[in-house]
């Protein structure tokens, strides 16, 4: 889950009860490919069901820094600012993760560093990788697939979740 109403519990464990949580691999039903150019997706929906658990492989085939998130479009609206927030502070570029600079605390209360991973429906991948996320959906929501390196989601790097 990409950043929720603030960085207390409060919004982010609402937030994600409506997305859903990570799944476990003994349960995953399917698997979906997932394809990140510069500045798309293939697929541009993918179609899932509620309490289906999906393992997503995400592959970065373009030449930048690529986020594979899950959220609602408020939840990526908020998770745009921090973004901004980790660029500025040198935590990410337009082609790389600065590891040593995620571990450093920026005046986010440390918690800037934890807004990526499985554990939050959020991957950050460079150019050329590729990574897996399981994840389980929870009841039919509005939910959509995006990256919020600053300009890519504006660039129409976003996909949608159809529930059936």
């Amino acid at each position: 889950m990409i950043g929720g109403q603030g960085q207390g519990s409060g919004g982010h464990h609402g937030a994600m009860a409506a997305i859903g949580a990570p799944g476990k691999a003994s349960e995953v039903t399917r698997t979906i490919d997932v394809v990140m150019q510069d500045n798309f997706y293939e697929p541009e929906e993918i179609t899932v069901k509620p309490g289906e658990t999906i393992r997503f492989r995400i592959v970065n085939k373009g030449t930048l820094l690529h986020e594979f998130g899950l959220g609602t479009a408020t939840m990526h609206a908020a998770h745009q600012k921090e973004m901004v927030v980790m660029m500025e502070h040198g935590m990410i570029e337009a082609d790389r993760v600065n590891h040593d600079r995620m571990k450093m605390d920026h005046g986010s209360g440390g918690h800037m560093n934890h807004r990526h991973g499985q554990e939050h429906g959020s991957v950050l991948i460079e150019p050329g990788k590729s990574t897996e996320m399981v994840w389980k959906f929870a009841k039919e929501a509005k939910l959509e697939f995006a990256c919020n390196v600053p300009g890519h989601y504006e660039s129409g790097m976003v996909g949608q979740f159809r529930f059936k």
